[in-house]
């Protein structure tokens, strides 16, 4: 690795995980401390996860990018954690009330929660009840309260020398008060109390929800959660948000229910002296007091945004794997496309693309009713297909998209154009890419409706290239999308766009600006800066002339170099993604074997021919990692990890939902993922569901374990409602039934009792859970019908209202 500056060096001082940090990120990650210390001061540098995983192998031990991407979460969390540790010290000791056991428990703090759990008796308040007693010079009667409670001194003559009319205590009533306000929040900040209080709650709260008076019938919708209850250790994150949703839209009220008779008793028992005492009941009544109006508040408050904050993650990781899946769509390939827009009354919209995506030709034609001219038409895409040697027709998946799909079929099979292929795409988001800045600074000169054209063209031959210029979250795939953190969101599906932008590589010549800046290194200026030196000096010969580029210093060619490609290179390594810091190793191979670097690349049988062992150094990085990674580049350059192209074959007697019936068998293309199922585009305009439990005859936790974003399947129709467009679909149901587990036939069994007495079949055991009668549609709206709730746990335990009316005191 090359060496940083020593500016890097000096920044990344102090930067570095502690060592009790590292043995946890270790223990998280699962691998060695000493793969997350090298991980660690590889970060600290400045490197990027891709470029950790793919050429630093050797010195993290082989970690792959999801482990890094897990290490890197987690050491900007404890460097944030060390960060705010060291301002909490201060902050303390400023105060004067640093002693040394509590810098130890802040030292040895491991959780932001734990942290801030023994800085609040510190922290800078409001002025609180607590507050106002400690200013009238009450807190020393609280500690002989605690002090009085293993004896049978009477509170009021303690009370009594704390009377003053200049500090506002009137009476012994005034005093004792404020000795109770005092107590209370010391117990409501106590960092054990509340690290146990949360913990009983997360681990055995009840999530009660309720349908608010008057709104049942308006909030219809929320119907399945109108009187539900469930555990929040386990609630789904879809349910979780959708009660949330119900909750901003004034229809659902929900609360944590637990035993707080239970939990208030403990918490008074923390102080650990006698509470039947007479100074004993004024603590009991002052914990009462300060669980009920300050700790399981502040504590219920806590736990509530834990589990939104968990379901949001899951949300987000669901929305991220689907855009991986999408983003990781076969491409047809470098061919020139003519790109359909379809429709009906303002006609299609075409525009043919070269195979580099640049524009050669638009028009618009009428191949569909109501302004069919069909032979027009036809002659207008054959000419164009022929006069630009166009390889494919790509058409939107829109409105008329199957008539349009009849229409260009038949007009190339009357052409006799066997060569070409016919395609549906995809196309969500394309009216988001035309309206864009970057659609009018790419196409300046073409009206939006064509610039939808030529995003559809452009799809089909590099879905990734052209949907990286689309923000994120127009893209269809996500689940709850606006209901969850939008900076967490965004942050989290920027770096999913990078992933995969960086495993499949970009072409250095073709790549637009928002393909160049999710490349490993480079920020949105490098990337215009890199264009703009292409557009003013032609294409790029080499790597190396990157860094001829202002701004485009030393390491962050070593960060990005390697995943930029050069298909026409006169050096054949910059054809590949080996590392020009590897160059010269693979030229002594090549000298070793007296050929030439274009002998070698892409020559599997030489490659074979190669000691890779006698080319170990570890001084220099390069061991059996790196080694392996040249072998399989030297073998397959530049290899394309995307799959091969594939469409879902339509079937011709099905073009609309009124064509659906039972029993039929279709192919369709998984359109989106959820934690409930996942949604097939059969060619008809509106997505059907493939519920969860329809998926496979085998047990499946995750729909993303069985289908992916893009992934062509077959499935059989169940359900159609035609009047709200919903269908169910099951792809189990074209599965070969599993076959029996072996076991004693029914005439070796022996004989069975009334069916009243006879245990159920399924007793003891979770039930499935039931699907949906029918799918939602394909655009749901934001107040979408809430998956089925889960079963009704047993009956309530006491409620903090329970509490309160049992303490209320006048």
């Amino acid at each position: 690795m090359n060496a940083p500056e020593e500016s890097q060096v000096k920044e990344s001082v102090g930067k570095s995980l502690e060592p009790h940090f590292i043995e946890i990120v270790a223990r998280e990650v699962g691998c060695r401390a000493s793969q997350v210390v090298a991980a660690d001061g590889l970060f600290a540098e400045g490197a990027t996860v891709p470029f950790v995983a793919r050429y630093r192998k050797e010195a993290t031990g082989g970690l792959i990018d999801e482990q890094l991407e897990t290490l890197a979460k987690r050491r900007d969390y404890f460097l944030e954690l060390a960060a705010r540790r060291d301002a909490v010290l201060a902050s303390i000791a400023e105060q004067g009330k640093l002693t040394e056991e509590l810098e130890a428990k802040i030292r040895a703090a491991v959780t932001k929660h734990e942290l801030e759990d023994l800085y609040l008796p510190y922290k800078p308040k409001r002025r609180t009840r607590a507050q106002i007693a400690r200013e009238k010079g009450l807190e020393p009667l609280a500690d002989q309260l605690l002090a009085g409670a293993g004896g049978s001194q009477d509170p009021a003559d303690l009370a009594t020398a704390y009377l003053s009319e200049e500090k506002g205590v009137a009476s012994v009533a005034d005093a004792l008060a404020g000795a109770r306000d005092i107590l209370a929040e010391r117990l409501a900040e106590s960092a054990e109390v509340r690290s146990r209080l949360r913990a009983v709650m997360q681990e055995e709260g009840i999530l009660r929800v309720r349908v608010l008076a008057g709104k049942e019938q308006e909030g219809a919708v929320y119907r399945d959660y109108f009187a539900h209850d469930e555990p929040v250790k386990s609630i789904p994150s879809h349910r979780m948000l959708a009660v949330l949703r119900g909750e901003r839209e004034s229809f659902l009220v929900s609360e944590l229910a637990l035993d707080d008779e239970r939990e208030g008793a403990r918490a008074a028992a923390s102080w650990g002296v006698p509470l039947g005492t007479p100074c004993g009941r004024e603590v009991a009544a002052a914990s009462e007091d300060g669980y009920v109006r300050l700790l399981r508040p502040s504590i219920a408050n806590e736990v509530r945004s834990a589990v939104r904050e968990r379901a949001e993650a899951d949300a987000i990781g669901v929305f991220r794997a689907n855009l991986e899946a999408l983003l990781m769509q076969s491409p047809l390939g470098k061919v020139t496309v003519v790109g359909v827009d379809p429709g009906f009354r303002t006609g299609a919209k075409v525009a043919v693309v070269d195979p580099t995506g640049k524009v050669l030709a638009t028009t618009v034609i009428y191949p569909v009713p109501p302004k069919a001219r069909e032979e027009e038409a036809a002659a207008t895409l054959v000419d164009l297909i022929r006069r630009h040697g166009a390889h494919a027709v790509a058409i939107g998946n829109g409105t008329a998209s199957r008539e349009t799909e009849s229409f260009a079929t038949k007009a190339v099979r009357d052409a006799e154009l066997g060569s070409v292929v016919v395609a549906i795409v995809p196309e969500t988001g394309a009216s988001v890419y035309s309206a864009s800045a970057e659609a009018r600074s790419e196409l300046p000169d073409l009206d939006v409706s064509l610039r939808g054209a030529v995003s559809i063209a452009r799809r089909l031959q590099d879905p990734l290239a052209e949907l990286v210029k689309i923000e994120p979250k127009s893209l269809g795939v996500g689940q709850y999308q606006h209901d969850v953190d939008q900076k967490a969101l965004s942050g989290e599906l920027d770096v999913a766009v990078e992933t995969v932008v960086n495993r499949v590589g970009v072409e250095l010549n073709t790549a637009s600006i928002s393909l160049l800046r999710r490349v490993s290194g480079l920020s949105e200026r490098l990337a215009r800066a890199i264009v703009s030196y292409r557009d003013q000096r032609g294409p790029y010969s080499s790597r190396q002339a990157l860094l001829d580029i202002s701004g485009f210093g030393p390491k962050t060619f070593e960060q990005a170099a390697g995943f930029l490609r050069l298909r026409d290179a006169a050096n054949a390594l910059d054809r590949t993604a080996v590392h020009p810091e590897r160059y010269s190793v693979v030229e002594r191979m090549a000298a070793n074997l007296g050929m030439s670097l274009d002998e070698l690349v892409g020559n599997p049988q030489a490659v074979a021919r190669i000691d890779f062992g006698a080319f170990a150094d570890a001084e220099a990085g390069l061991g059996r990692f790196t080694l392996e990674d040249i072998k399989a580049e030297l073998e397959r350059p530049g290899r394309d990890p995307r799959p091969e192209y594939v469409a879902p074959r339509w079937r011709e007697d099905v073009r609309s939902i009124e064509d659906l019936q039972p029993g039929m068998t279709l192919e369709g293309r998984v359109s989106n993922v959820a934690n409930f199922g996942a949604f097939v585009d059969v060619g008809v305009g509106r997505d059907g569901l493939v519920h969860v439990s329809e998926l496979s005859h085998r047990f499946v936790a995750d729909p993303r374990q069985a289908v992916k974003v893009g992934q062509v399947v077959k499935v059989q129709v169940l359900e159609v409602d035609r009047d709200r467009e919903r269908i169910n679909l099951s792809m189990k149901a074209l599965e070969p039934a599993p076959a029996p587990k072996a076991g004693r036939s029914a005439f070796e069994r022996p004989p069975q009792g009334p069916a009243e007495q006879r245990p159920r079949r399924d007793e003891g055991k979770p039930r499935a859970p039931q699907r949906p009668a029918l799918a939602p549609p394909r655009e749901q709206p934001r107040r979408e019908a809430p998956p089925p709730k889960a079963a009704k746990p047993p009956e309530r335990p006491a409620t903090l209202e329970d509490l309160m009316a049992k303490y209320k005191r006048v």
